[in-house]
C-alpha cells in the first residue's frame, strides 16, 4: 500500500502491522451484503474467487464461539468444522449478535481483530495460494495476506470445512 493512498486503518490493519506482518488493502464498491456478496467482490477485484475467504462465526452448545473461514463460493459444513473445532455441534451466529461479539458487521467481519481471540478455522483449500483476501474489517475493504501468515497470527487450525 502506498502512503499517497489515504485509507482509515482498521483494528485489523494495525494488529498486523503490530506483528510485522505484510498485506495488501484493495478497496470496492458493493453495498449490498446479501447472499453472493462475496463472489460480487472477487469479480470485481479480479480476484479468484476460491481465494478470497469469506469469515462466519459459528456457536457451540455451549455458547463459545469458533470462527470459520472458506471460499466465497462455498457453504460452511457445520459437521466437519464442529469435527474440526472438537465441538458436538455448531450452528451459525445469528446476525444481530455479530457486532457485539467481534466487532464488526456483517460484510465487514474479518478474523483479525476481533474483539477477543476465538478458535479459528480455515478451510485447508486456502494453503493452495501465495495470496488469500479477507475482509479488512469495515465493507468495502479487502485485506489480501499470505496464508501461512493468516494461519499463524491466528492460530488457526487448516480443515475441510466446506460442503
Amino acid at each position: 500500500m502506498s502512503k499517497r493512498e489515504k485509507v482509515q486503518k482498521t483494528n485489523a490493519m494495525r494488529e498486523l502491522d503490530r506483528a510485522g506482518i505484510s498485506y495488501e488493502v484493495r478497496e470496492f464498491e458493493e453495498t449490498d451484503v446479501s447472499r453472493g456478496v462475496g463472489m460480487r467482490i472477487a469479480e470485481q477485484l479480479g480476484e479468484d474467487p476460491d481465494s478470497s475467504l469469506k469469515t462466519l462465526v459459528c456457536v457451540a452448545p455451549s455458547g463459545d464461539h469458533v470462527v470459520c473461514c472458506i471460499p466465497v463460493a462455498c457453504e460452511v459444513d457445520l459437521k466437519k468444522a464442529a469435527a474440526a473445532a472438537g465441538e458436538k455441534s455448531l450452528s451459525l451466529m445469528p446476525i444481530k449478535d455479530l457486532e457485539a461479539v467481534t466487532g464488526y458487521v456483517r460484510g465487514g467481519c474479518t478474523p483479525i481483530g476481533m474483539k477477543k481471540p476465538f478458535p479459528t478455522l480455515i478451510d485447508e483449500t486456502a494453503q493452495l495460494y501465495d495470496e488469500v483476501g479477507v475482509s479488512g474489517g469495515r465493507r468495502g475493504l479487502s485485506i489480501r495476506l499470505s496464508p501461512d501468515d493468516l494461519v499463524a497470527f491466528l492460530g488457526a487450525t487448516l480443515a475441510d470445512i466446506t460442503q
